[in-house]
């Protein structure tokens, strides 16, 4: 899970929005977003989906499809370049310098959870995780945050900071599953995830 939040070795690989195509605007930017939100939507629901059923679900002729995503590794790219800017997203909205760096941490994994459908994807490695985990920018905003908690006390120093990134995936993991298959509803898992993640990466006392 993620393997670039859980080795540092992994800072020197190159950044997933380095290989982006140029940037489209207008309507053809539009479809093709379309075509990327219905890839998330159809695979989540069905890994083996294929690309005449994406079609279908972004309400585009099979033809237009193929014109933006020729093979469906193309589309699968295109679903990971989106999973990057889908958690740079995240870190934005979990306000990533704001508060103690516990305090980020737990409200950046509310904001993973709510990736969705997107999250399934990457959990079930439908999308291979060298195509989106390795993004440098993602990873130094968590490494610095974690290096920053051990320095203002709300992470327990003893706690590496790729460790402590292993552990707020690995929750996140159990999260999503619980939520996934109906186990508890969505306030209990999150009131878990974030107890969880207070408990093992919290400061203590002694």
């Amino acid at each position: 899970m993620y393997r670039s939040l859980m080795a540092n070795s992994t800072r020197e690989q190159r950044s997933v929005g380095a290989a982006a195509p140029p940037a489209e605007t207008g309507a053809r930017a539009r479809t093709r977003q379309a075509i990327v939100d219905a890839a998330v939507r159809a695979l989540a629901a069905d890994p083996g989906a294929s690309l005449a059923a994406v079609a279908d679900l972004a309400d585009v002729g099979r033809t237009t499809l193929h014109r933006y995503f020729p093979e469906r590794a193309d589309l699968l790219d295109a679903v990971a370049r989106h999973a990057v800017a889908a958690i740079a997203a995240a870190h934005a909205r979990a306000r990533l310098d704001e508060g103690t760096a516990l305090e980020a941490l737990l409200r950046v994994a509310q904001e993973y959870l709510e990736l969705g459908d997107l999250l399934t994807i990457l959990f079930t490695g439908l999308v291979p995780e060298d195509a989106w985990a390795d993004d440098v920018a993602n990873g130094d905003a968590l490494l610095a945050v974690c290096a920053r908690g051990r320095q203002d006390g709300s992470l327990d120093a003893r706690i590496p900071d790729d460790w402590s990134q292993g552990v707020l995936w690995s929750a996140l993991y159990l999260a999503w599953s619980t939520v996934r298959a109906g186990d508890a509803d969505r306030h209990a898992v999150v009131t878990n995830l974030l107890l969880t993640l207070r408990k093992a990466l919290g400061a203590t006392l002694d």
